[in-house]
């Protein structure tokens, strides 16, 4: 027989029973607020010590870095501040040189023959006969600095006049060719249309001198622009003149010369 202490009682089952249900309700509710749980959170639970720290780790260097960027662009800016101030002096800087050389060969031509550079009230930095003395190796060396004269100019020279160009000589040649340009012209008005087509026609005339030959069966006289080497060029000559409707005709470079 067993003893009575040994023996189970309802009572004992009852607590028994209790605890296992409390137990499974845990589990139960452990198991829904697992669901509700970041997977992050979860997967920090289950590493080890060392990942855990080398995560931290991480952290800890990526906020380093984003301190020393920051760190970097405030120091970019000032550096591009500096850079701009700089840029801007240097440019202050060099106006000025360009201002000083522009402006001093000017006040020095403007200064009359006899005058010092140096003692005018313009640019007067050295005094008369200022020694300056400096401390040396075994003594003392002294620098007498005296203004500097302007060097005396040549005297002014006349201009020559100038030498009026003479008129070109025009050799008529009947070996070589040439135009006959415009419309028959009496003989003292051929220098004027001649002037005139000139400046019409400008450079399709250039190079080419004028003779005065004689109209066939008439009085009046033609014009012949000349020398042309070539018979082709000079009947291409003529078609561009026809274009701008010019009377032109290729002929022998013969006549007189016109005279203006």
């Amino acid at each position: 027989m067993a003893k009575a202490s040994e023996q189970f009682r309802q009572s004992d089952v009852a607590v028994w029973g209790i605890v296992a249900l409390v137990c499974g309700g845990m589990a139960v509710f452990g198991a829904n607020v697992s669901a509700l749980v970041p997977q992050g959170i979860l997967a920090g639970l289950h590493k080890t010590r060392i990942d855990g720290a080398s995560i931290d780790q991480l952290r800890v260097d990526v906020v380093d870095l984003n301190e020393e960027a920051a760190r970097l662009r405030r120091e970019n800016t000032m550096l591009v501040t500096r850079f701009a101030l700089q840029e801007q002096a240097g440019n202050e800087v060099i106006q000025r040189v360009g201002a000083l050389e522009v402006s001093l060969p000017k006040l020095i031509e403007a200064l009359p023959q006899t005058a010092e550079i140096d003692r005018s009230s313009l640019t007067g930095s050295i005094g008369e006969g200022e020694t300056l003395t400096y401390d040396a190796d075994g003594g003392s060396v002294a620098i007498r600095r005296e203004p500097m004269e302007l060097p005396a100019l040549p005297a002014a020279q006349p201009i020559p006049e100038a030498v009026a160009a003479l008129p070109e000589i025009v050799i008529p040649d009947e070996a070589k060719f040439g135009i006959a340009v415009g419309p028959s012209v009496s003989f003292e008005d051929a220098a004027g249309t001649w002037n005139d087509l000139s400046l019409k026609l400008g450079p399709l005339l250039l190079g080419l001198s004028p003779l005065l030959a004689d109209e066939a069966e008439s009085d009046e006289k033609r014009i012949v622009a000349g020398p042309i080497s070539e018979l082709s060029e000079a009947s291409a000559l003529c078609t561009k003149l026809e274009r701008v409707s010019i009377a032109c005709m290729p002929m022998p470079f013969g006549g007189t010369p016109l005279s203006f």
